[in-house]
């Protein structure tokens, strides 16, 4: 919904309506294409019991490394488990991965962002330097030395990603808030006596959440990223569980990348046309939400 606010008989609106977004959105071709890209490989893990020629953990020594075939659409993987079925179950937790850590991030900076931007002094000096002292630490060390303490599942990941991933968001939308809570609209709603809580959700945030969005669509194919290779080094998720880093993990010798290309290069494909996607994605809408 779109946050007005009516005051000498005029009505103000956000920068950017909803249908002129998707009108500049549109015209960014690779955009369009990414979001269909993208709507397809979530289709596809979220229906992959469905869709799965065979089951992901069934192994087959008799048919290990077996070439693209009618059978196997994808070929087979060192233990003769069907690599099509195993992509696909992959994509499932590749991309709950991805998708839940920036859901949970977003809602956690934007809160942490408003409270410390509308309400400043004390409380956003204590916020931003706690802020500032979790991006003092580098990350990758952070995520490596605390999912090696826990139980590498899918669980965990997602949970420190959370704990990590969260504080960029927080200062675009402290940023933000800064600079639109004096607006006139902002004034006119104070004077008719909405509470804070109001103001900051129904008027702030919906003007103020555009680069938090394109910020989030960008951290999506960078948690994807983060995530194959935690699981490459054996720190993600487990085997028999499949996910894109870990069916690299598996391919990794060099006797089945010369014997078997297909098996590394299908996992690898897809996380790079995955991330690709979302930094198309967020391209567009860096320019469909920018009210310049």
């Amino acid at each position: 919904m779109e946050a007005t606010v009516t005051t000498n008989n005029k009505t103000i609106k956000p920068a950017v309506s909803r249908n002129r977004a998707w009108e500049r959105y549109k015209q960014n071709k690779l955009a369009v294409v990414s979001l269909f890209i993208m709507i397809a490989l979530i289709l596809l893990a979220l229906f992959a019991p469905l869709i799965a020629t065979h089951d992901p953990a069934e192994q087959d020594l008799l048919n290990r490394l077996k070439p693209p075939s009618a059978e196997h659409w994808f070929g087979t993987d060192d233990l003769g488990r069907d690599l099509f079925s195993r992509v696909l179950y992959g994509a499932r937790v590749s991309l709950s991965v991805s998708i839940f850590s920036v859901v949970f991030n977003v809602f956690i900076g934007v809160t942490v962002g408003a409270l410390a931007g509308y309400y400043g002094g004390k409380l956003d000096s204590i916020l931003m330097r706690f802020v500032d002292i979790m991006l003092a630490f580098p990350q990758l060390f952070l995520l490596i030395t605390v999912v090696t303490l826990l139980k590498p599942n899918l669980f965990n990941i997602i949970v420190v990603f959370v704990l990590f991933g969260w504080m960029t968001k927080a200062r675009l939308l402290r940023g933000q808030v800064l600079t639109l809570k004096n607006r006139e609209y902002i004034d006119a709603a104070r004077t008719l006596g909405m509470s804070d809580f109001r103001i900051i959700f129904r008027h702030l945030l919906p003007n103020a959440m555009a680069p938090v969005i394109v910020s989030a669509t960008l951290q999506m194919g960078s948690m994807i990223l983060t995530e194959s290779t935690l699981s490459f080094m054996g720190l993600g998720i487990q085997p028999p569980h499949a996910s894109w880093g870990n069916l690299l993990q598996s391919a990794q010798s060099l006797t089945i990348m010369l014997k078997a290309p297909w098996f590394p290069i299908i996992p690898g494909f897809m996380i790079f046309l995955t991330i690709m996607c979302f930094n198309f994605i967020g391209d567009g809408l860096r320019s469909a939400l920018d009210s310049r």
